[in-house]
C-alpha cells in the first residue's frame, strides 16, 4: 500500500492521532489475510488519503453490542466506535424501530412540514436539559451543529468575533477548523474564517499553565476585556481525544466570566454527551448551564447521523434568517434514533452503571500506573480514559513508537482504541459494555504492556 502522501507529512501534524505507519504497521498488514489485504488495496486506491482514516487497519462486515468483526471473523472490542457506541452496535431496539419505521413510509419530512417522531425527540430531549435550555435545532452532524451556534451566537450577541482553545476539535468543516485548534485539519486550509481567538487550555499534565487554572482564567479573562467584539466562548466540556478534563473551578470561573463580559459559552458535547461521564450531559459534572449546547454522534445510535443544538428560549427571536436550513433537519428516521437513545440509556439505567463502571476503570487503571513507568499519567472520567505514555517521567517526552506498538499489539489480540497527540491510548468503550469484556480489554492492555518490557 502506498501512502507516500502521507509520510511527507511533519511528524508534529500526524501525531494529532494515530501515526499508523511504523514498522508495526508492516507487521500488521502482512497477517490480515490475502482477501482483506485484496480489499483494503482497493480502498487505498479509490479513496482519498487523510491523516487519521488511511491506510485503513481492516475490512469490517458486523457490529453489535461492544464489538466490530472483520470479513476474516476476527472480533475486536470496540473503545473507539468514532463516539457513536454509547448504547453500543446494533442495539436490537434501535434496529427494530426503524424498521418498522421504514416500513411504515415515511422515510423523509420535507422541509416546511414536520412530523410526530421529530417532535416527540425535541420535547424528549428539552425534558433532559435545564430548565430555559429547550429551543432546539436539529442537523445530520456535529460540524453543522458547531456552524450553527456560532450564526446564532453572532445574531444574538451582534458580534462576529469568538474564543476557543488551541488543539480543540469542533468538527472538519471549514467552519470547524476554523474555530479548532488541531494542526491536522487546519495545515494548507488557510485563510479561514476570521475573528477566532485561541487561548491555551487548562491541561493538568502538561502545557504552559502547567495546572495552574487560575492562570488559564486569567487568559481568558485578559482576552475578553481587550476585546469588546467578542461573542462567544466556544469549548469542549471535557476534552474528548486525549482526555482532558478542567475543575469545577475552573468552569464555574469560566460560566462567570461570561455572563460578566455578555458572551456566550458554546458548550461542545458532541462525542462526551449521553452517558460517556455517567451523566446526560458533561456540563452537569460542573455545575454550571452553557448558553448553546452541541450534540451529535451516539445522538443517531451509531446508525442515523444525527445532531442538534439546544438553547435558551430568549434567542428564539431570529425566524427571518436561516440558522440551520439542512435538508435532513427533521428527519423521521433520526429523529427516532435520537429518541430510542434517550430512553434505552433511561430504560437501562446507563449512567448509573457508568459511574459504578467508572470506579473499576479507575481502580485497574491506577494499577497499570504504579506498575508500567512508560505510563505518565492516566486521567478520565466515567467510560472515558486517557493513559499517557511517556519515555521519561521527569521530562515526559511523548512515547510516540511505543503507544503505536501497544496498540498492534491490542489489535492483535482483540482490542480496538484510538491513540491521540501520538502517545495518549483513549479508551472509549460502548455504555452498555460487560464486566466482562471490561475485564478482558484491560487483560489485553496489560499484556501489551508486558511485551514492551515497560515494568516499572
Amino acid at each position: 500500500m502506498d501512502h507516500t502522501n502521507q509520510d511527507e507529512h511533519n511528524t508534529e501534524y500526524v501525531v494529532e492521532g494515530d501515526i499508523n505507519l511504523t514498522s508495526a504497521r508492516g507487521e500488521w498488514i502482512e497477517d490480515v489475510g490475502e482477501r482483506t489485504k485484496e480489499l483494503l488495496e482497493k480502498d487505498a486506491k479509490y479513496f482519498m488519503h487523510q491523516s487519521m482514516s488511511t491506510p485503513c487497519l481492516d475490512v469490517l462486515k458486523h457490529c453489535e453490542g461492544s464489538y466490530i468483526q472483520s470479513i476474516s471473523g476476527k472480533k475486536y472490542l470496540d473503545f473507539h466506535g468514532n463516539n457513536v457506541h454509547q448504547i453500543g452496535f446494533s442495539h436490537p431496539k434501535l434496529v427494530s424501530r426503524l424498521t418498522e419505521q421504514l416500513q411504515q413510509g415515511l422515510t423523509f419530512s420535507t422541509r416546511r412540514y414536520t412530523n410526530e417522531v421529530a417532535i416527540q425527540f425535541a420535547e424528549k430531549l428539552a425534558s433532559l436539559t435545564p430548565n430555559g435550555l429547550d429551543r432546539i435545532l436539529l442537523t445530520p452532524n456535529g460540524s453543522s451543529a458547531i456552524g450553527i451556534a456560532l450564526k446564532l451566537a453572532r445574531a444574538v450577541t451582534g458580534k462576529h468575533k469568538v474564543v476557543s482553545f488551541w488543539d480543540s476539535f469542533h468538527g472538519a468543516s471549514l467552519d470547524a477548523i476554523s474555530v479548532g485548534g488541531e494542526s491536522v485539519f487546519r495545515e494548507h486550509m488557510g485563510p479561514l474564517m476570521p475573528g477566532v481567538e485561541r487561548i491555551p487550555p487548562p491541561i493538568t499534565y502538561r502545557g504552559i499553565f502547567e495546572g495552574n487554572e487560575n492562570k488559564a482564567l486569567e487568559y481568558l479573562e485578559y482576552v475578553l476585556s481587550k476585546d469588546n467584539q467578542v461573542g462567544a466562548f466556544l469549548a469542549e466540556t471535557i476534552r474528548n481525544t486525549d482526555v482532558q478534563i478542567p475543575s469545577t473551578k475552573f468552569w464555574k470561573g469560566a460560566r462567570e466570566l461570561c455572563t460578566k463580559y455578555g458572551v456566550l459559552l458554546i458548550l461542545d458535547e458532541i462525542p462526551i454527551a449521553l452517558g460517556r461521564t455517567g451523566k446526560m450531559f458533561a456540563f452537569e459534572e460542573f455545575g454550571i448551564e452553557p448558553d448553546i449546547l452541541c450534540l451529535g454522534k451516539g445522538l443517531g445510535g451509531g446508525i442515523i447521523p444525527q445532531a442538534a443544538i439546544v438553547t435558551r428560549e430568549e434567542y428564539n427571536k431570529f425566524g427571518h434568517i436561516s440558522l440551520g436550513h439542512y435538508t435532513h433537519e427533521k428527519s423521521p428516521l433520526g429523529a427516532l434514533a435520537g429518541l430510542t437513545v434517550l430512553e434505552v440509556i433511561e430504560e437501562e439505567n446507563l449512567l448509573e452503571k457508568v459511574k459504578a463502571d467508572e470506579a473499576y476503570m479507575k481502580a485497574a487503571l491506577y494499577k497499570l500506573n504504579r506498575k508500567y513507568s512508560l505510563i505518565g499519567d492516566v486521567r478520565g472520567i466515567g467510560l472515558l480514559w486517557g493513559i499517557e505514555l511517556v519515555t521519561d517521567r521527569t521530562t515526559k517526552e511523548k512515547a510516540v513508537d511505543e503507544a503505536e506498538e501497544i496498540m498492534y499489539e491490542c489489535l492483535k489480540q482483540g482490542l480496538s482504541f484510538k491513540v491521540s497527540k501520538g502517545n495518549v491510548l483513549q479508551l472509549s468503550p460502548p455504555l452498555t459494555i460487560t464486566r466482562e469484556e471490561l475485564d478482558k480489554a484491560l487483560e489485553i492492555l496489560n499484556e501489551a504492556f508486558l511485551k514492551t518490557n515497560a515494568i516499572a
